[in-house]
């Protein structure tokens, strides 16, 4: 088991506590969890990306979403795992 320490931030920007609130509010935790995921996050290192994540990030601003598609000339079919 690891022994936890406290640490106190004095003077803290208003604005960064309000981005802090904020940021924490959208990840539904406390501010002092999400501060502890910020500071866990830096110096450790961030979670990997989901594979979604990383797929949709390298294909971002393509424009994939406005390609035109075809109109479907017949119904999809079950693939033919025999041959």
């Amino acid at each position: 088991m690891h022994a936890l320490s406290t640490l106190t931030v004095r003077n803290l920007d208003d604005t960064v506590k309000a981005q802090l609130r904020l940021r924490a509010a959208e990840n539904g935790r406390s501010m002092e969890a999400e501060a502890r995921a910020i500071l866990r996050d830096a110096l450790l290192g961030a979670p990997p990306a989901r594979l979604g994540s990383r797929i949709h990030d390298r294909f971002a601003g393509l424009g994939a979403d406005r390609l035109e598609l075809p109109a479907r000339s017949e119904l999809p079919r079950a693939a033919d795992l025999g041959a």
